[in-house]
């Protein structure tokens, strides 16, 4: 099958780096999809994000990362993805995404795929990332080290 693992990315965690490598061995074909939203400000820019991407899925041939915009599911249709899967740390994840799949469905009949986070990881997001980021916190072991120079 043909996955979606689709995000904002910022920047990308050990979270992220693990459902990618996950994902990678579930897959035929697996597109990161970095998100351009314009309601979001960003701290890295969609570019930059790209690169940290491609950077931890360097080494699996058969993941490709994208950017797109607009609807998630124009997005995976585009891309002649058979599923989106999103990553679930906890019941808050899990209600948010279960609401948008709904929806991604009705609209599309695209269905969604949910991976559990590893729970080594559970704690951490992007937000947790740029706020320690911005007081000079140390940041490794939230990040995998292969983007550590760039942020």
């Amino acid at each position: 099958m043909t996955f979606l693992f689709p995000g904002s990315f910022d920047p990308p965690t050990i979270g992220h780096a693990d459902i990618i490598e996950r994902m990678s061995h579930l897959s035929e074909k697996l597109y990161v999809g970095v998100l351009v939203n314009v309601k979001k400000k960003c701290k890295y820019t969609v570019e930059q994000r790209q690169e940290m991407l491609e950077r931890i899925a360097g080494s699996f041939s058969n993941v490709e990362v994208v950017s797109f915009d607009g609807l998630l599911v124009d997005a995976a249709k585009r891309l002649g993805v058979d599923a989106i899967v999103k990553g679930l740390r906890n019941s808050v994840d899990f209600q948010y995404e279960s609401e948008m799949a709904q929806v991604n469905l009705t609209i599309s009949g695209i269905e969604t795929f949910y991976i559990q986070a590893n729970p080594s990881y559970a704690i951490v997001s992007s937000s947790i990332v740029r706020e320690l980021s911005a007081f000079n916190g140390d940041i490794t072991g939230f990040v995998p080290e292969c983007i550590l120079d760039l942020l």
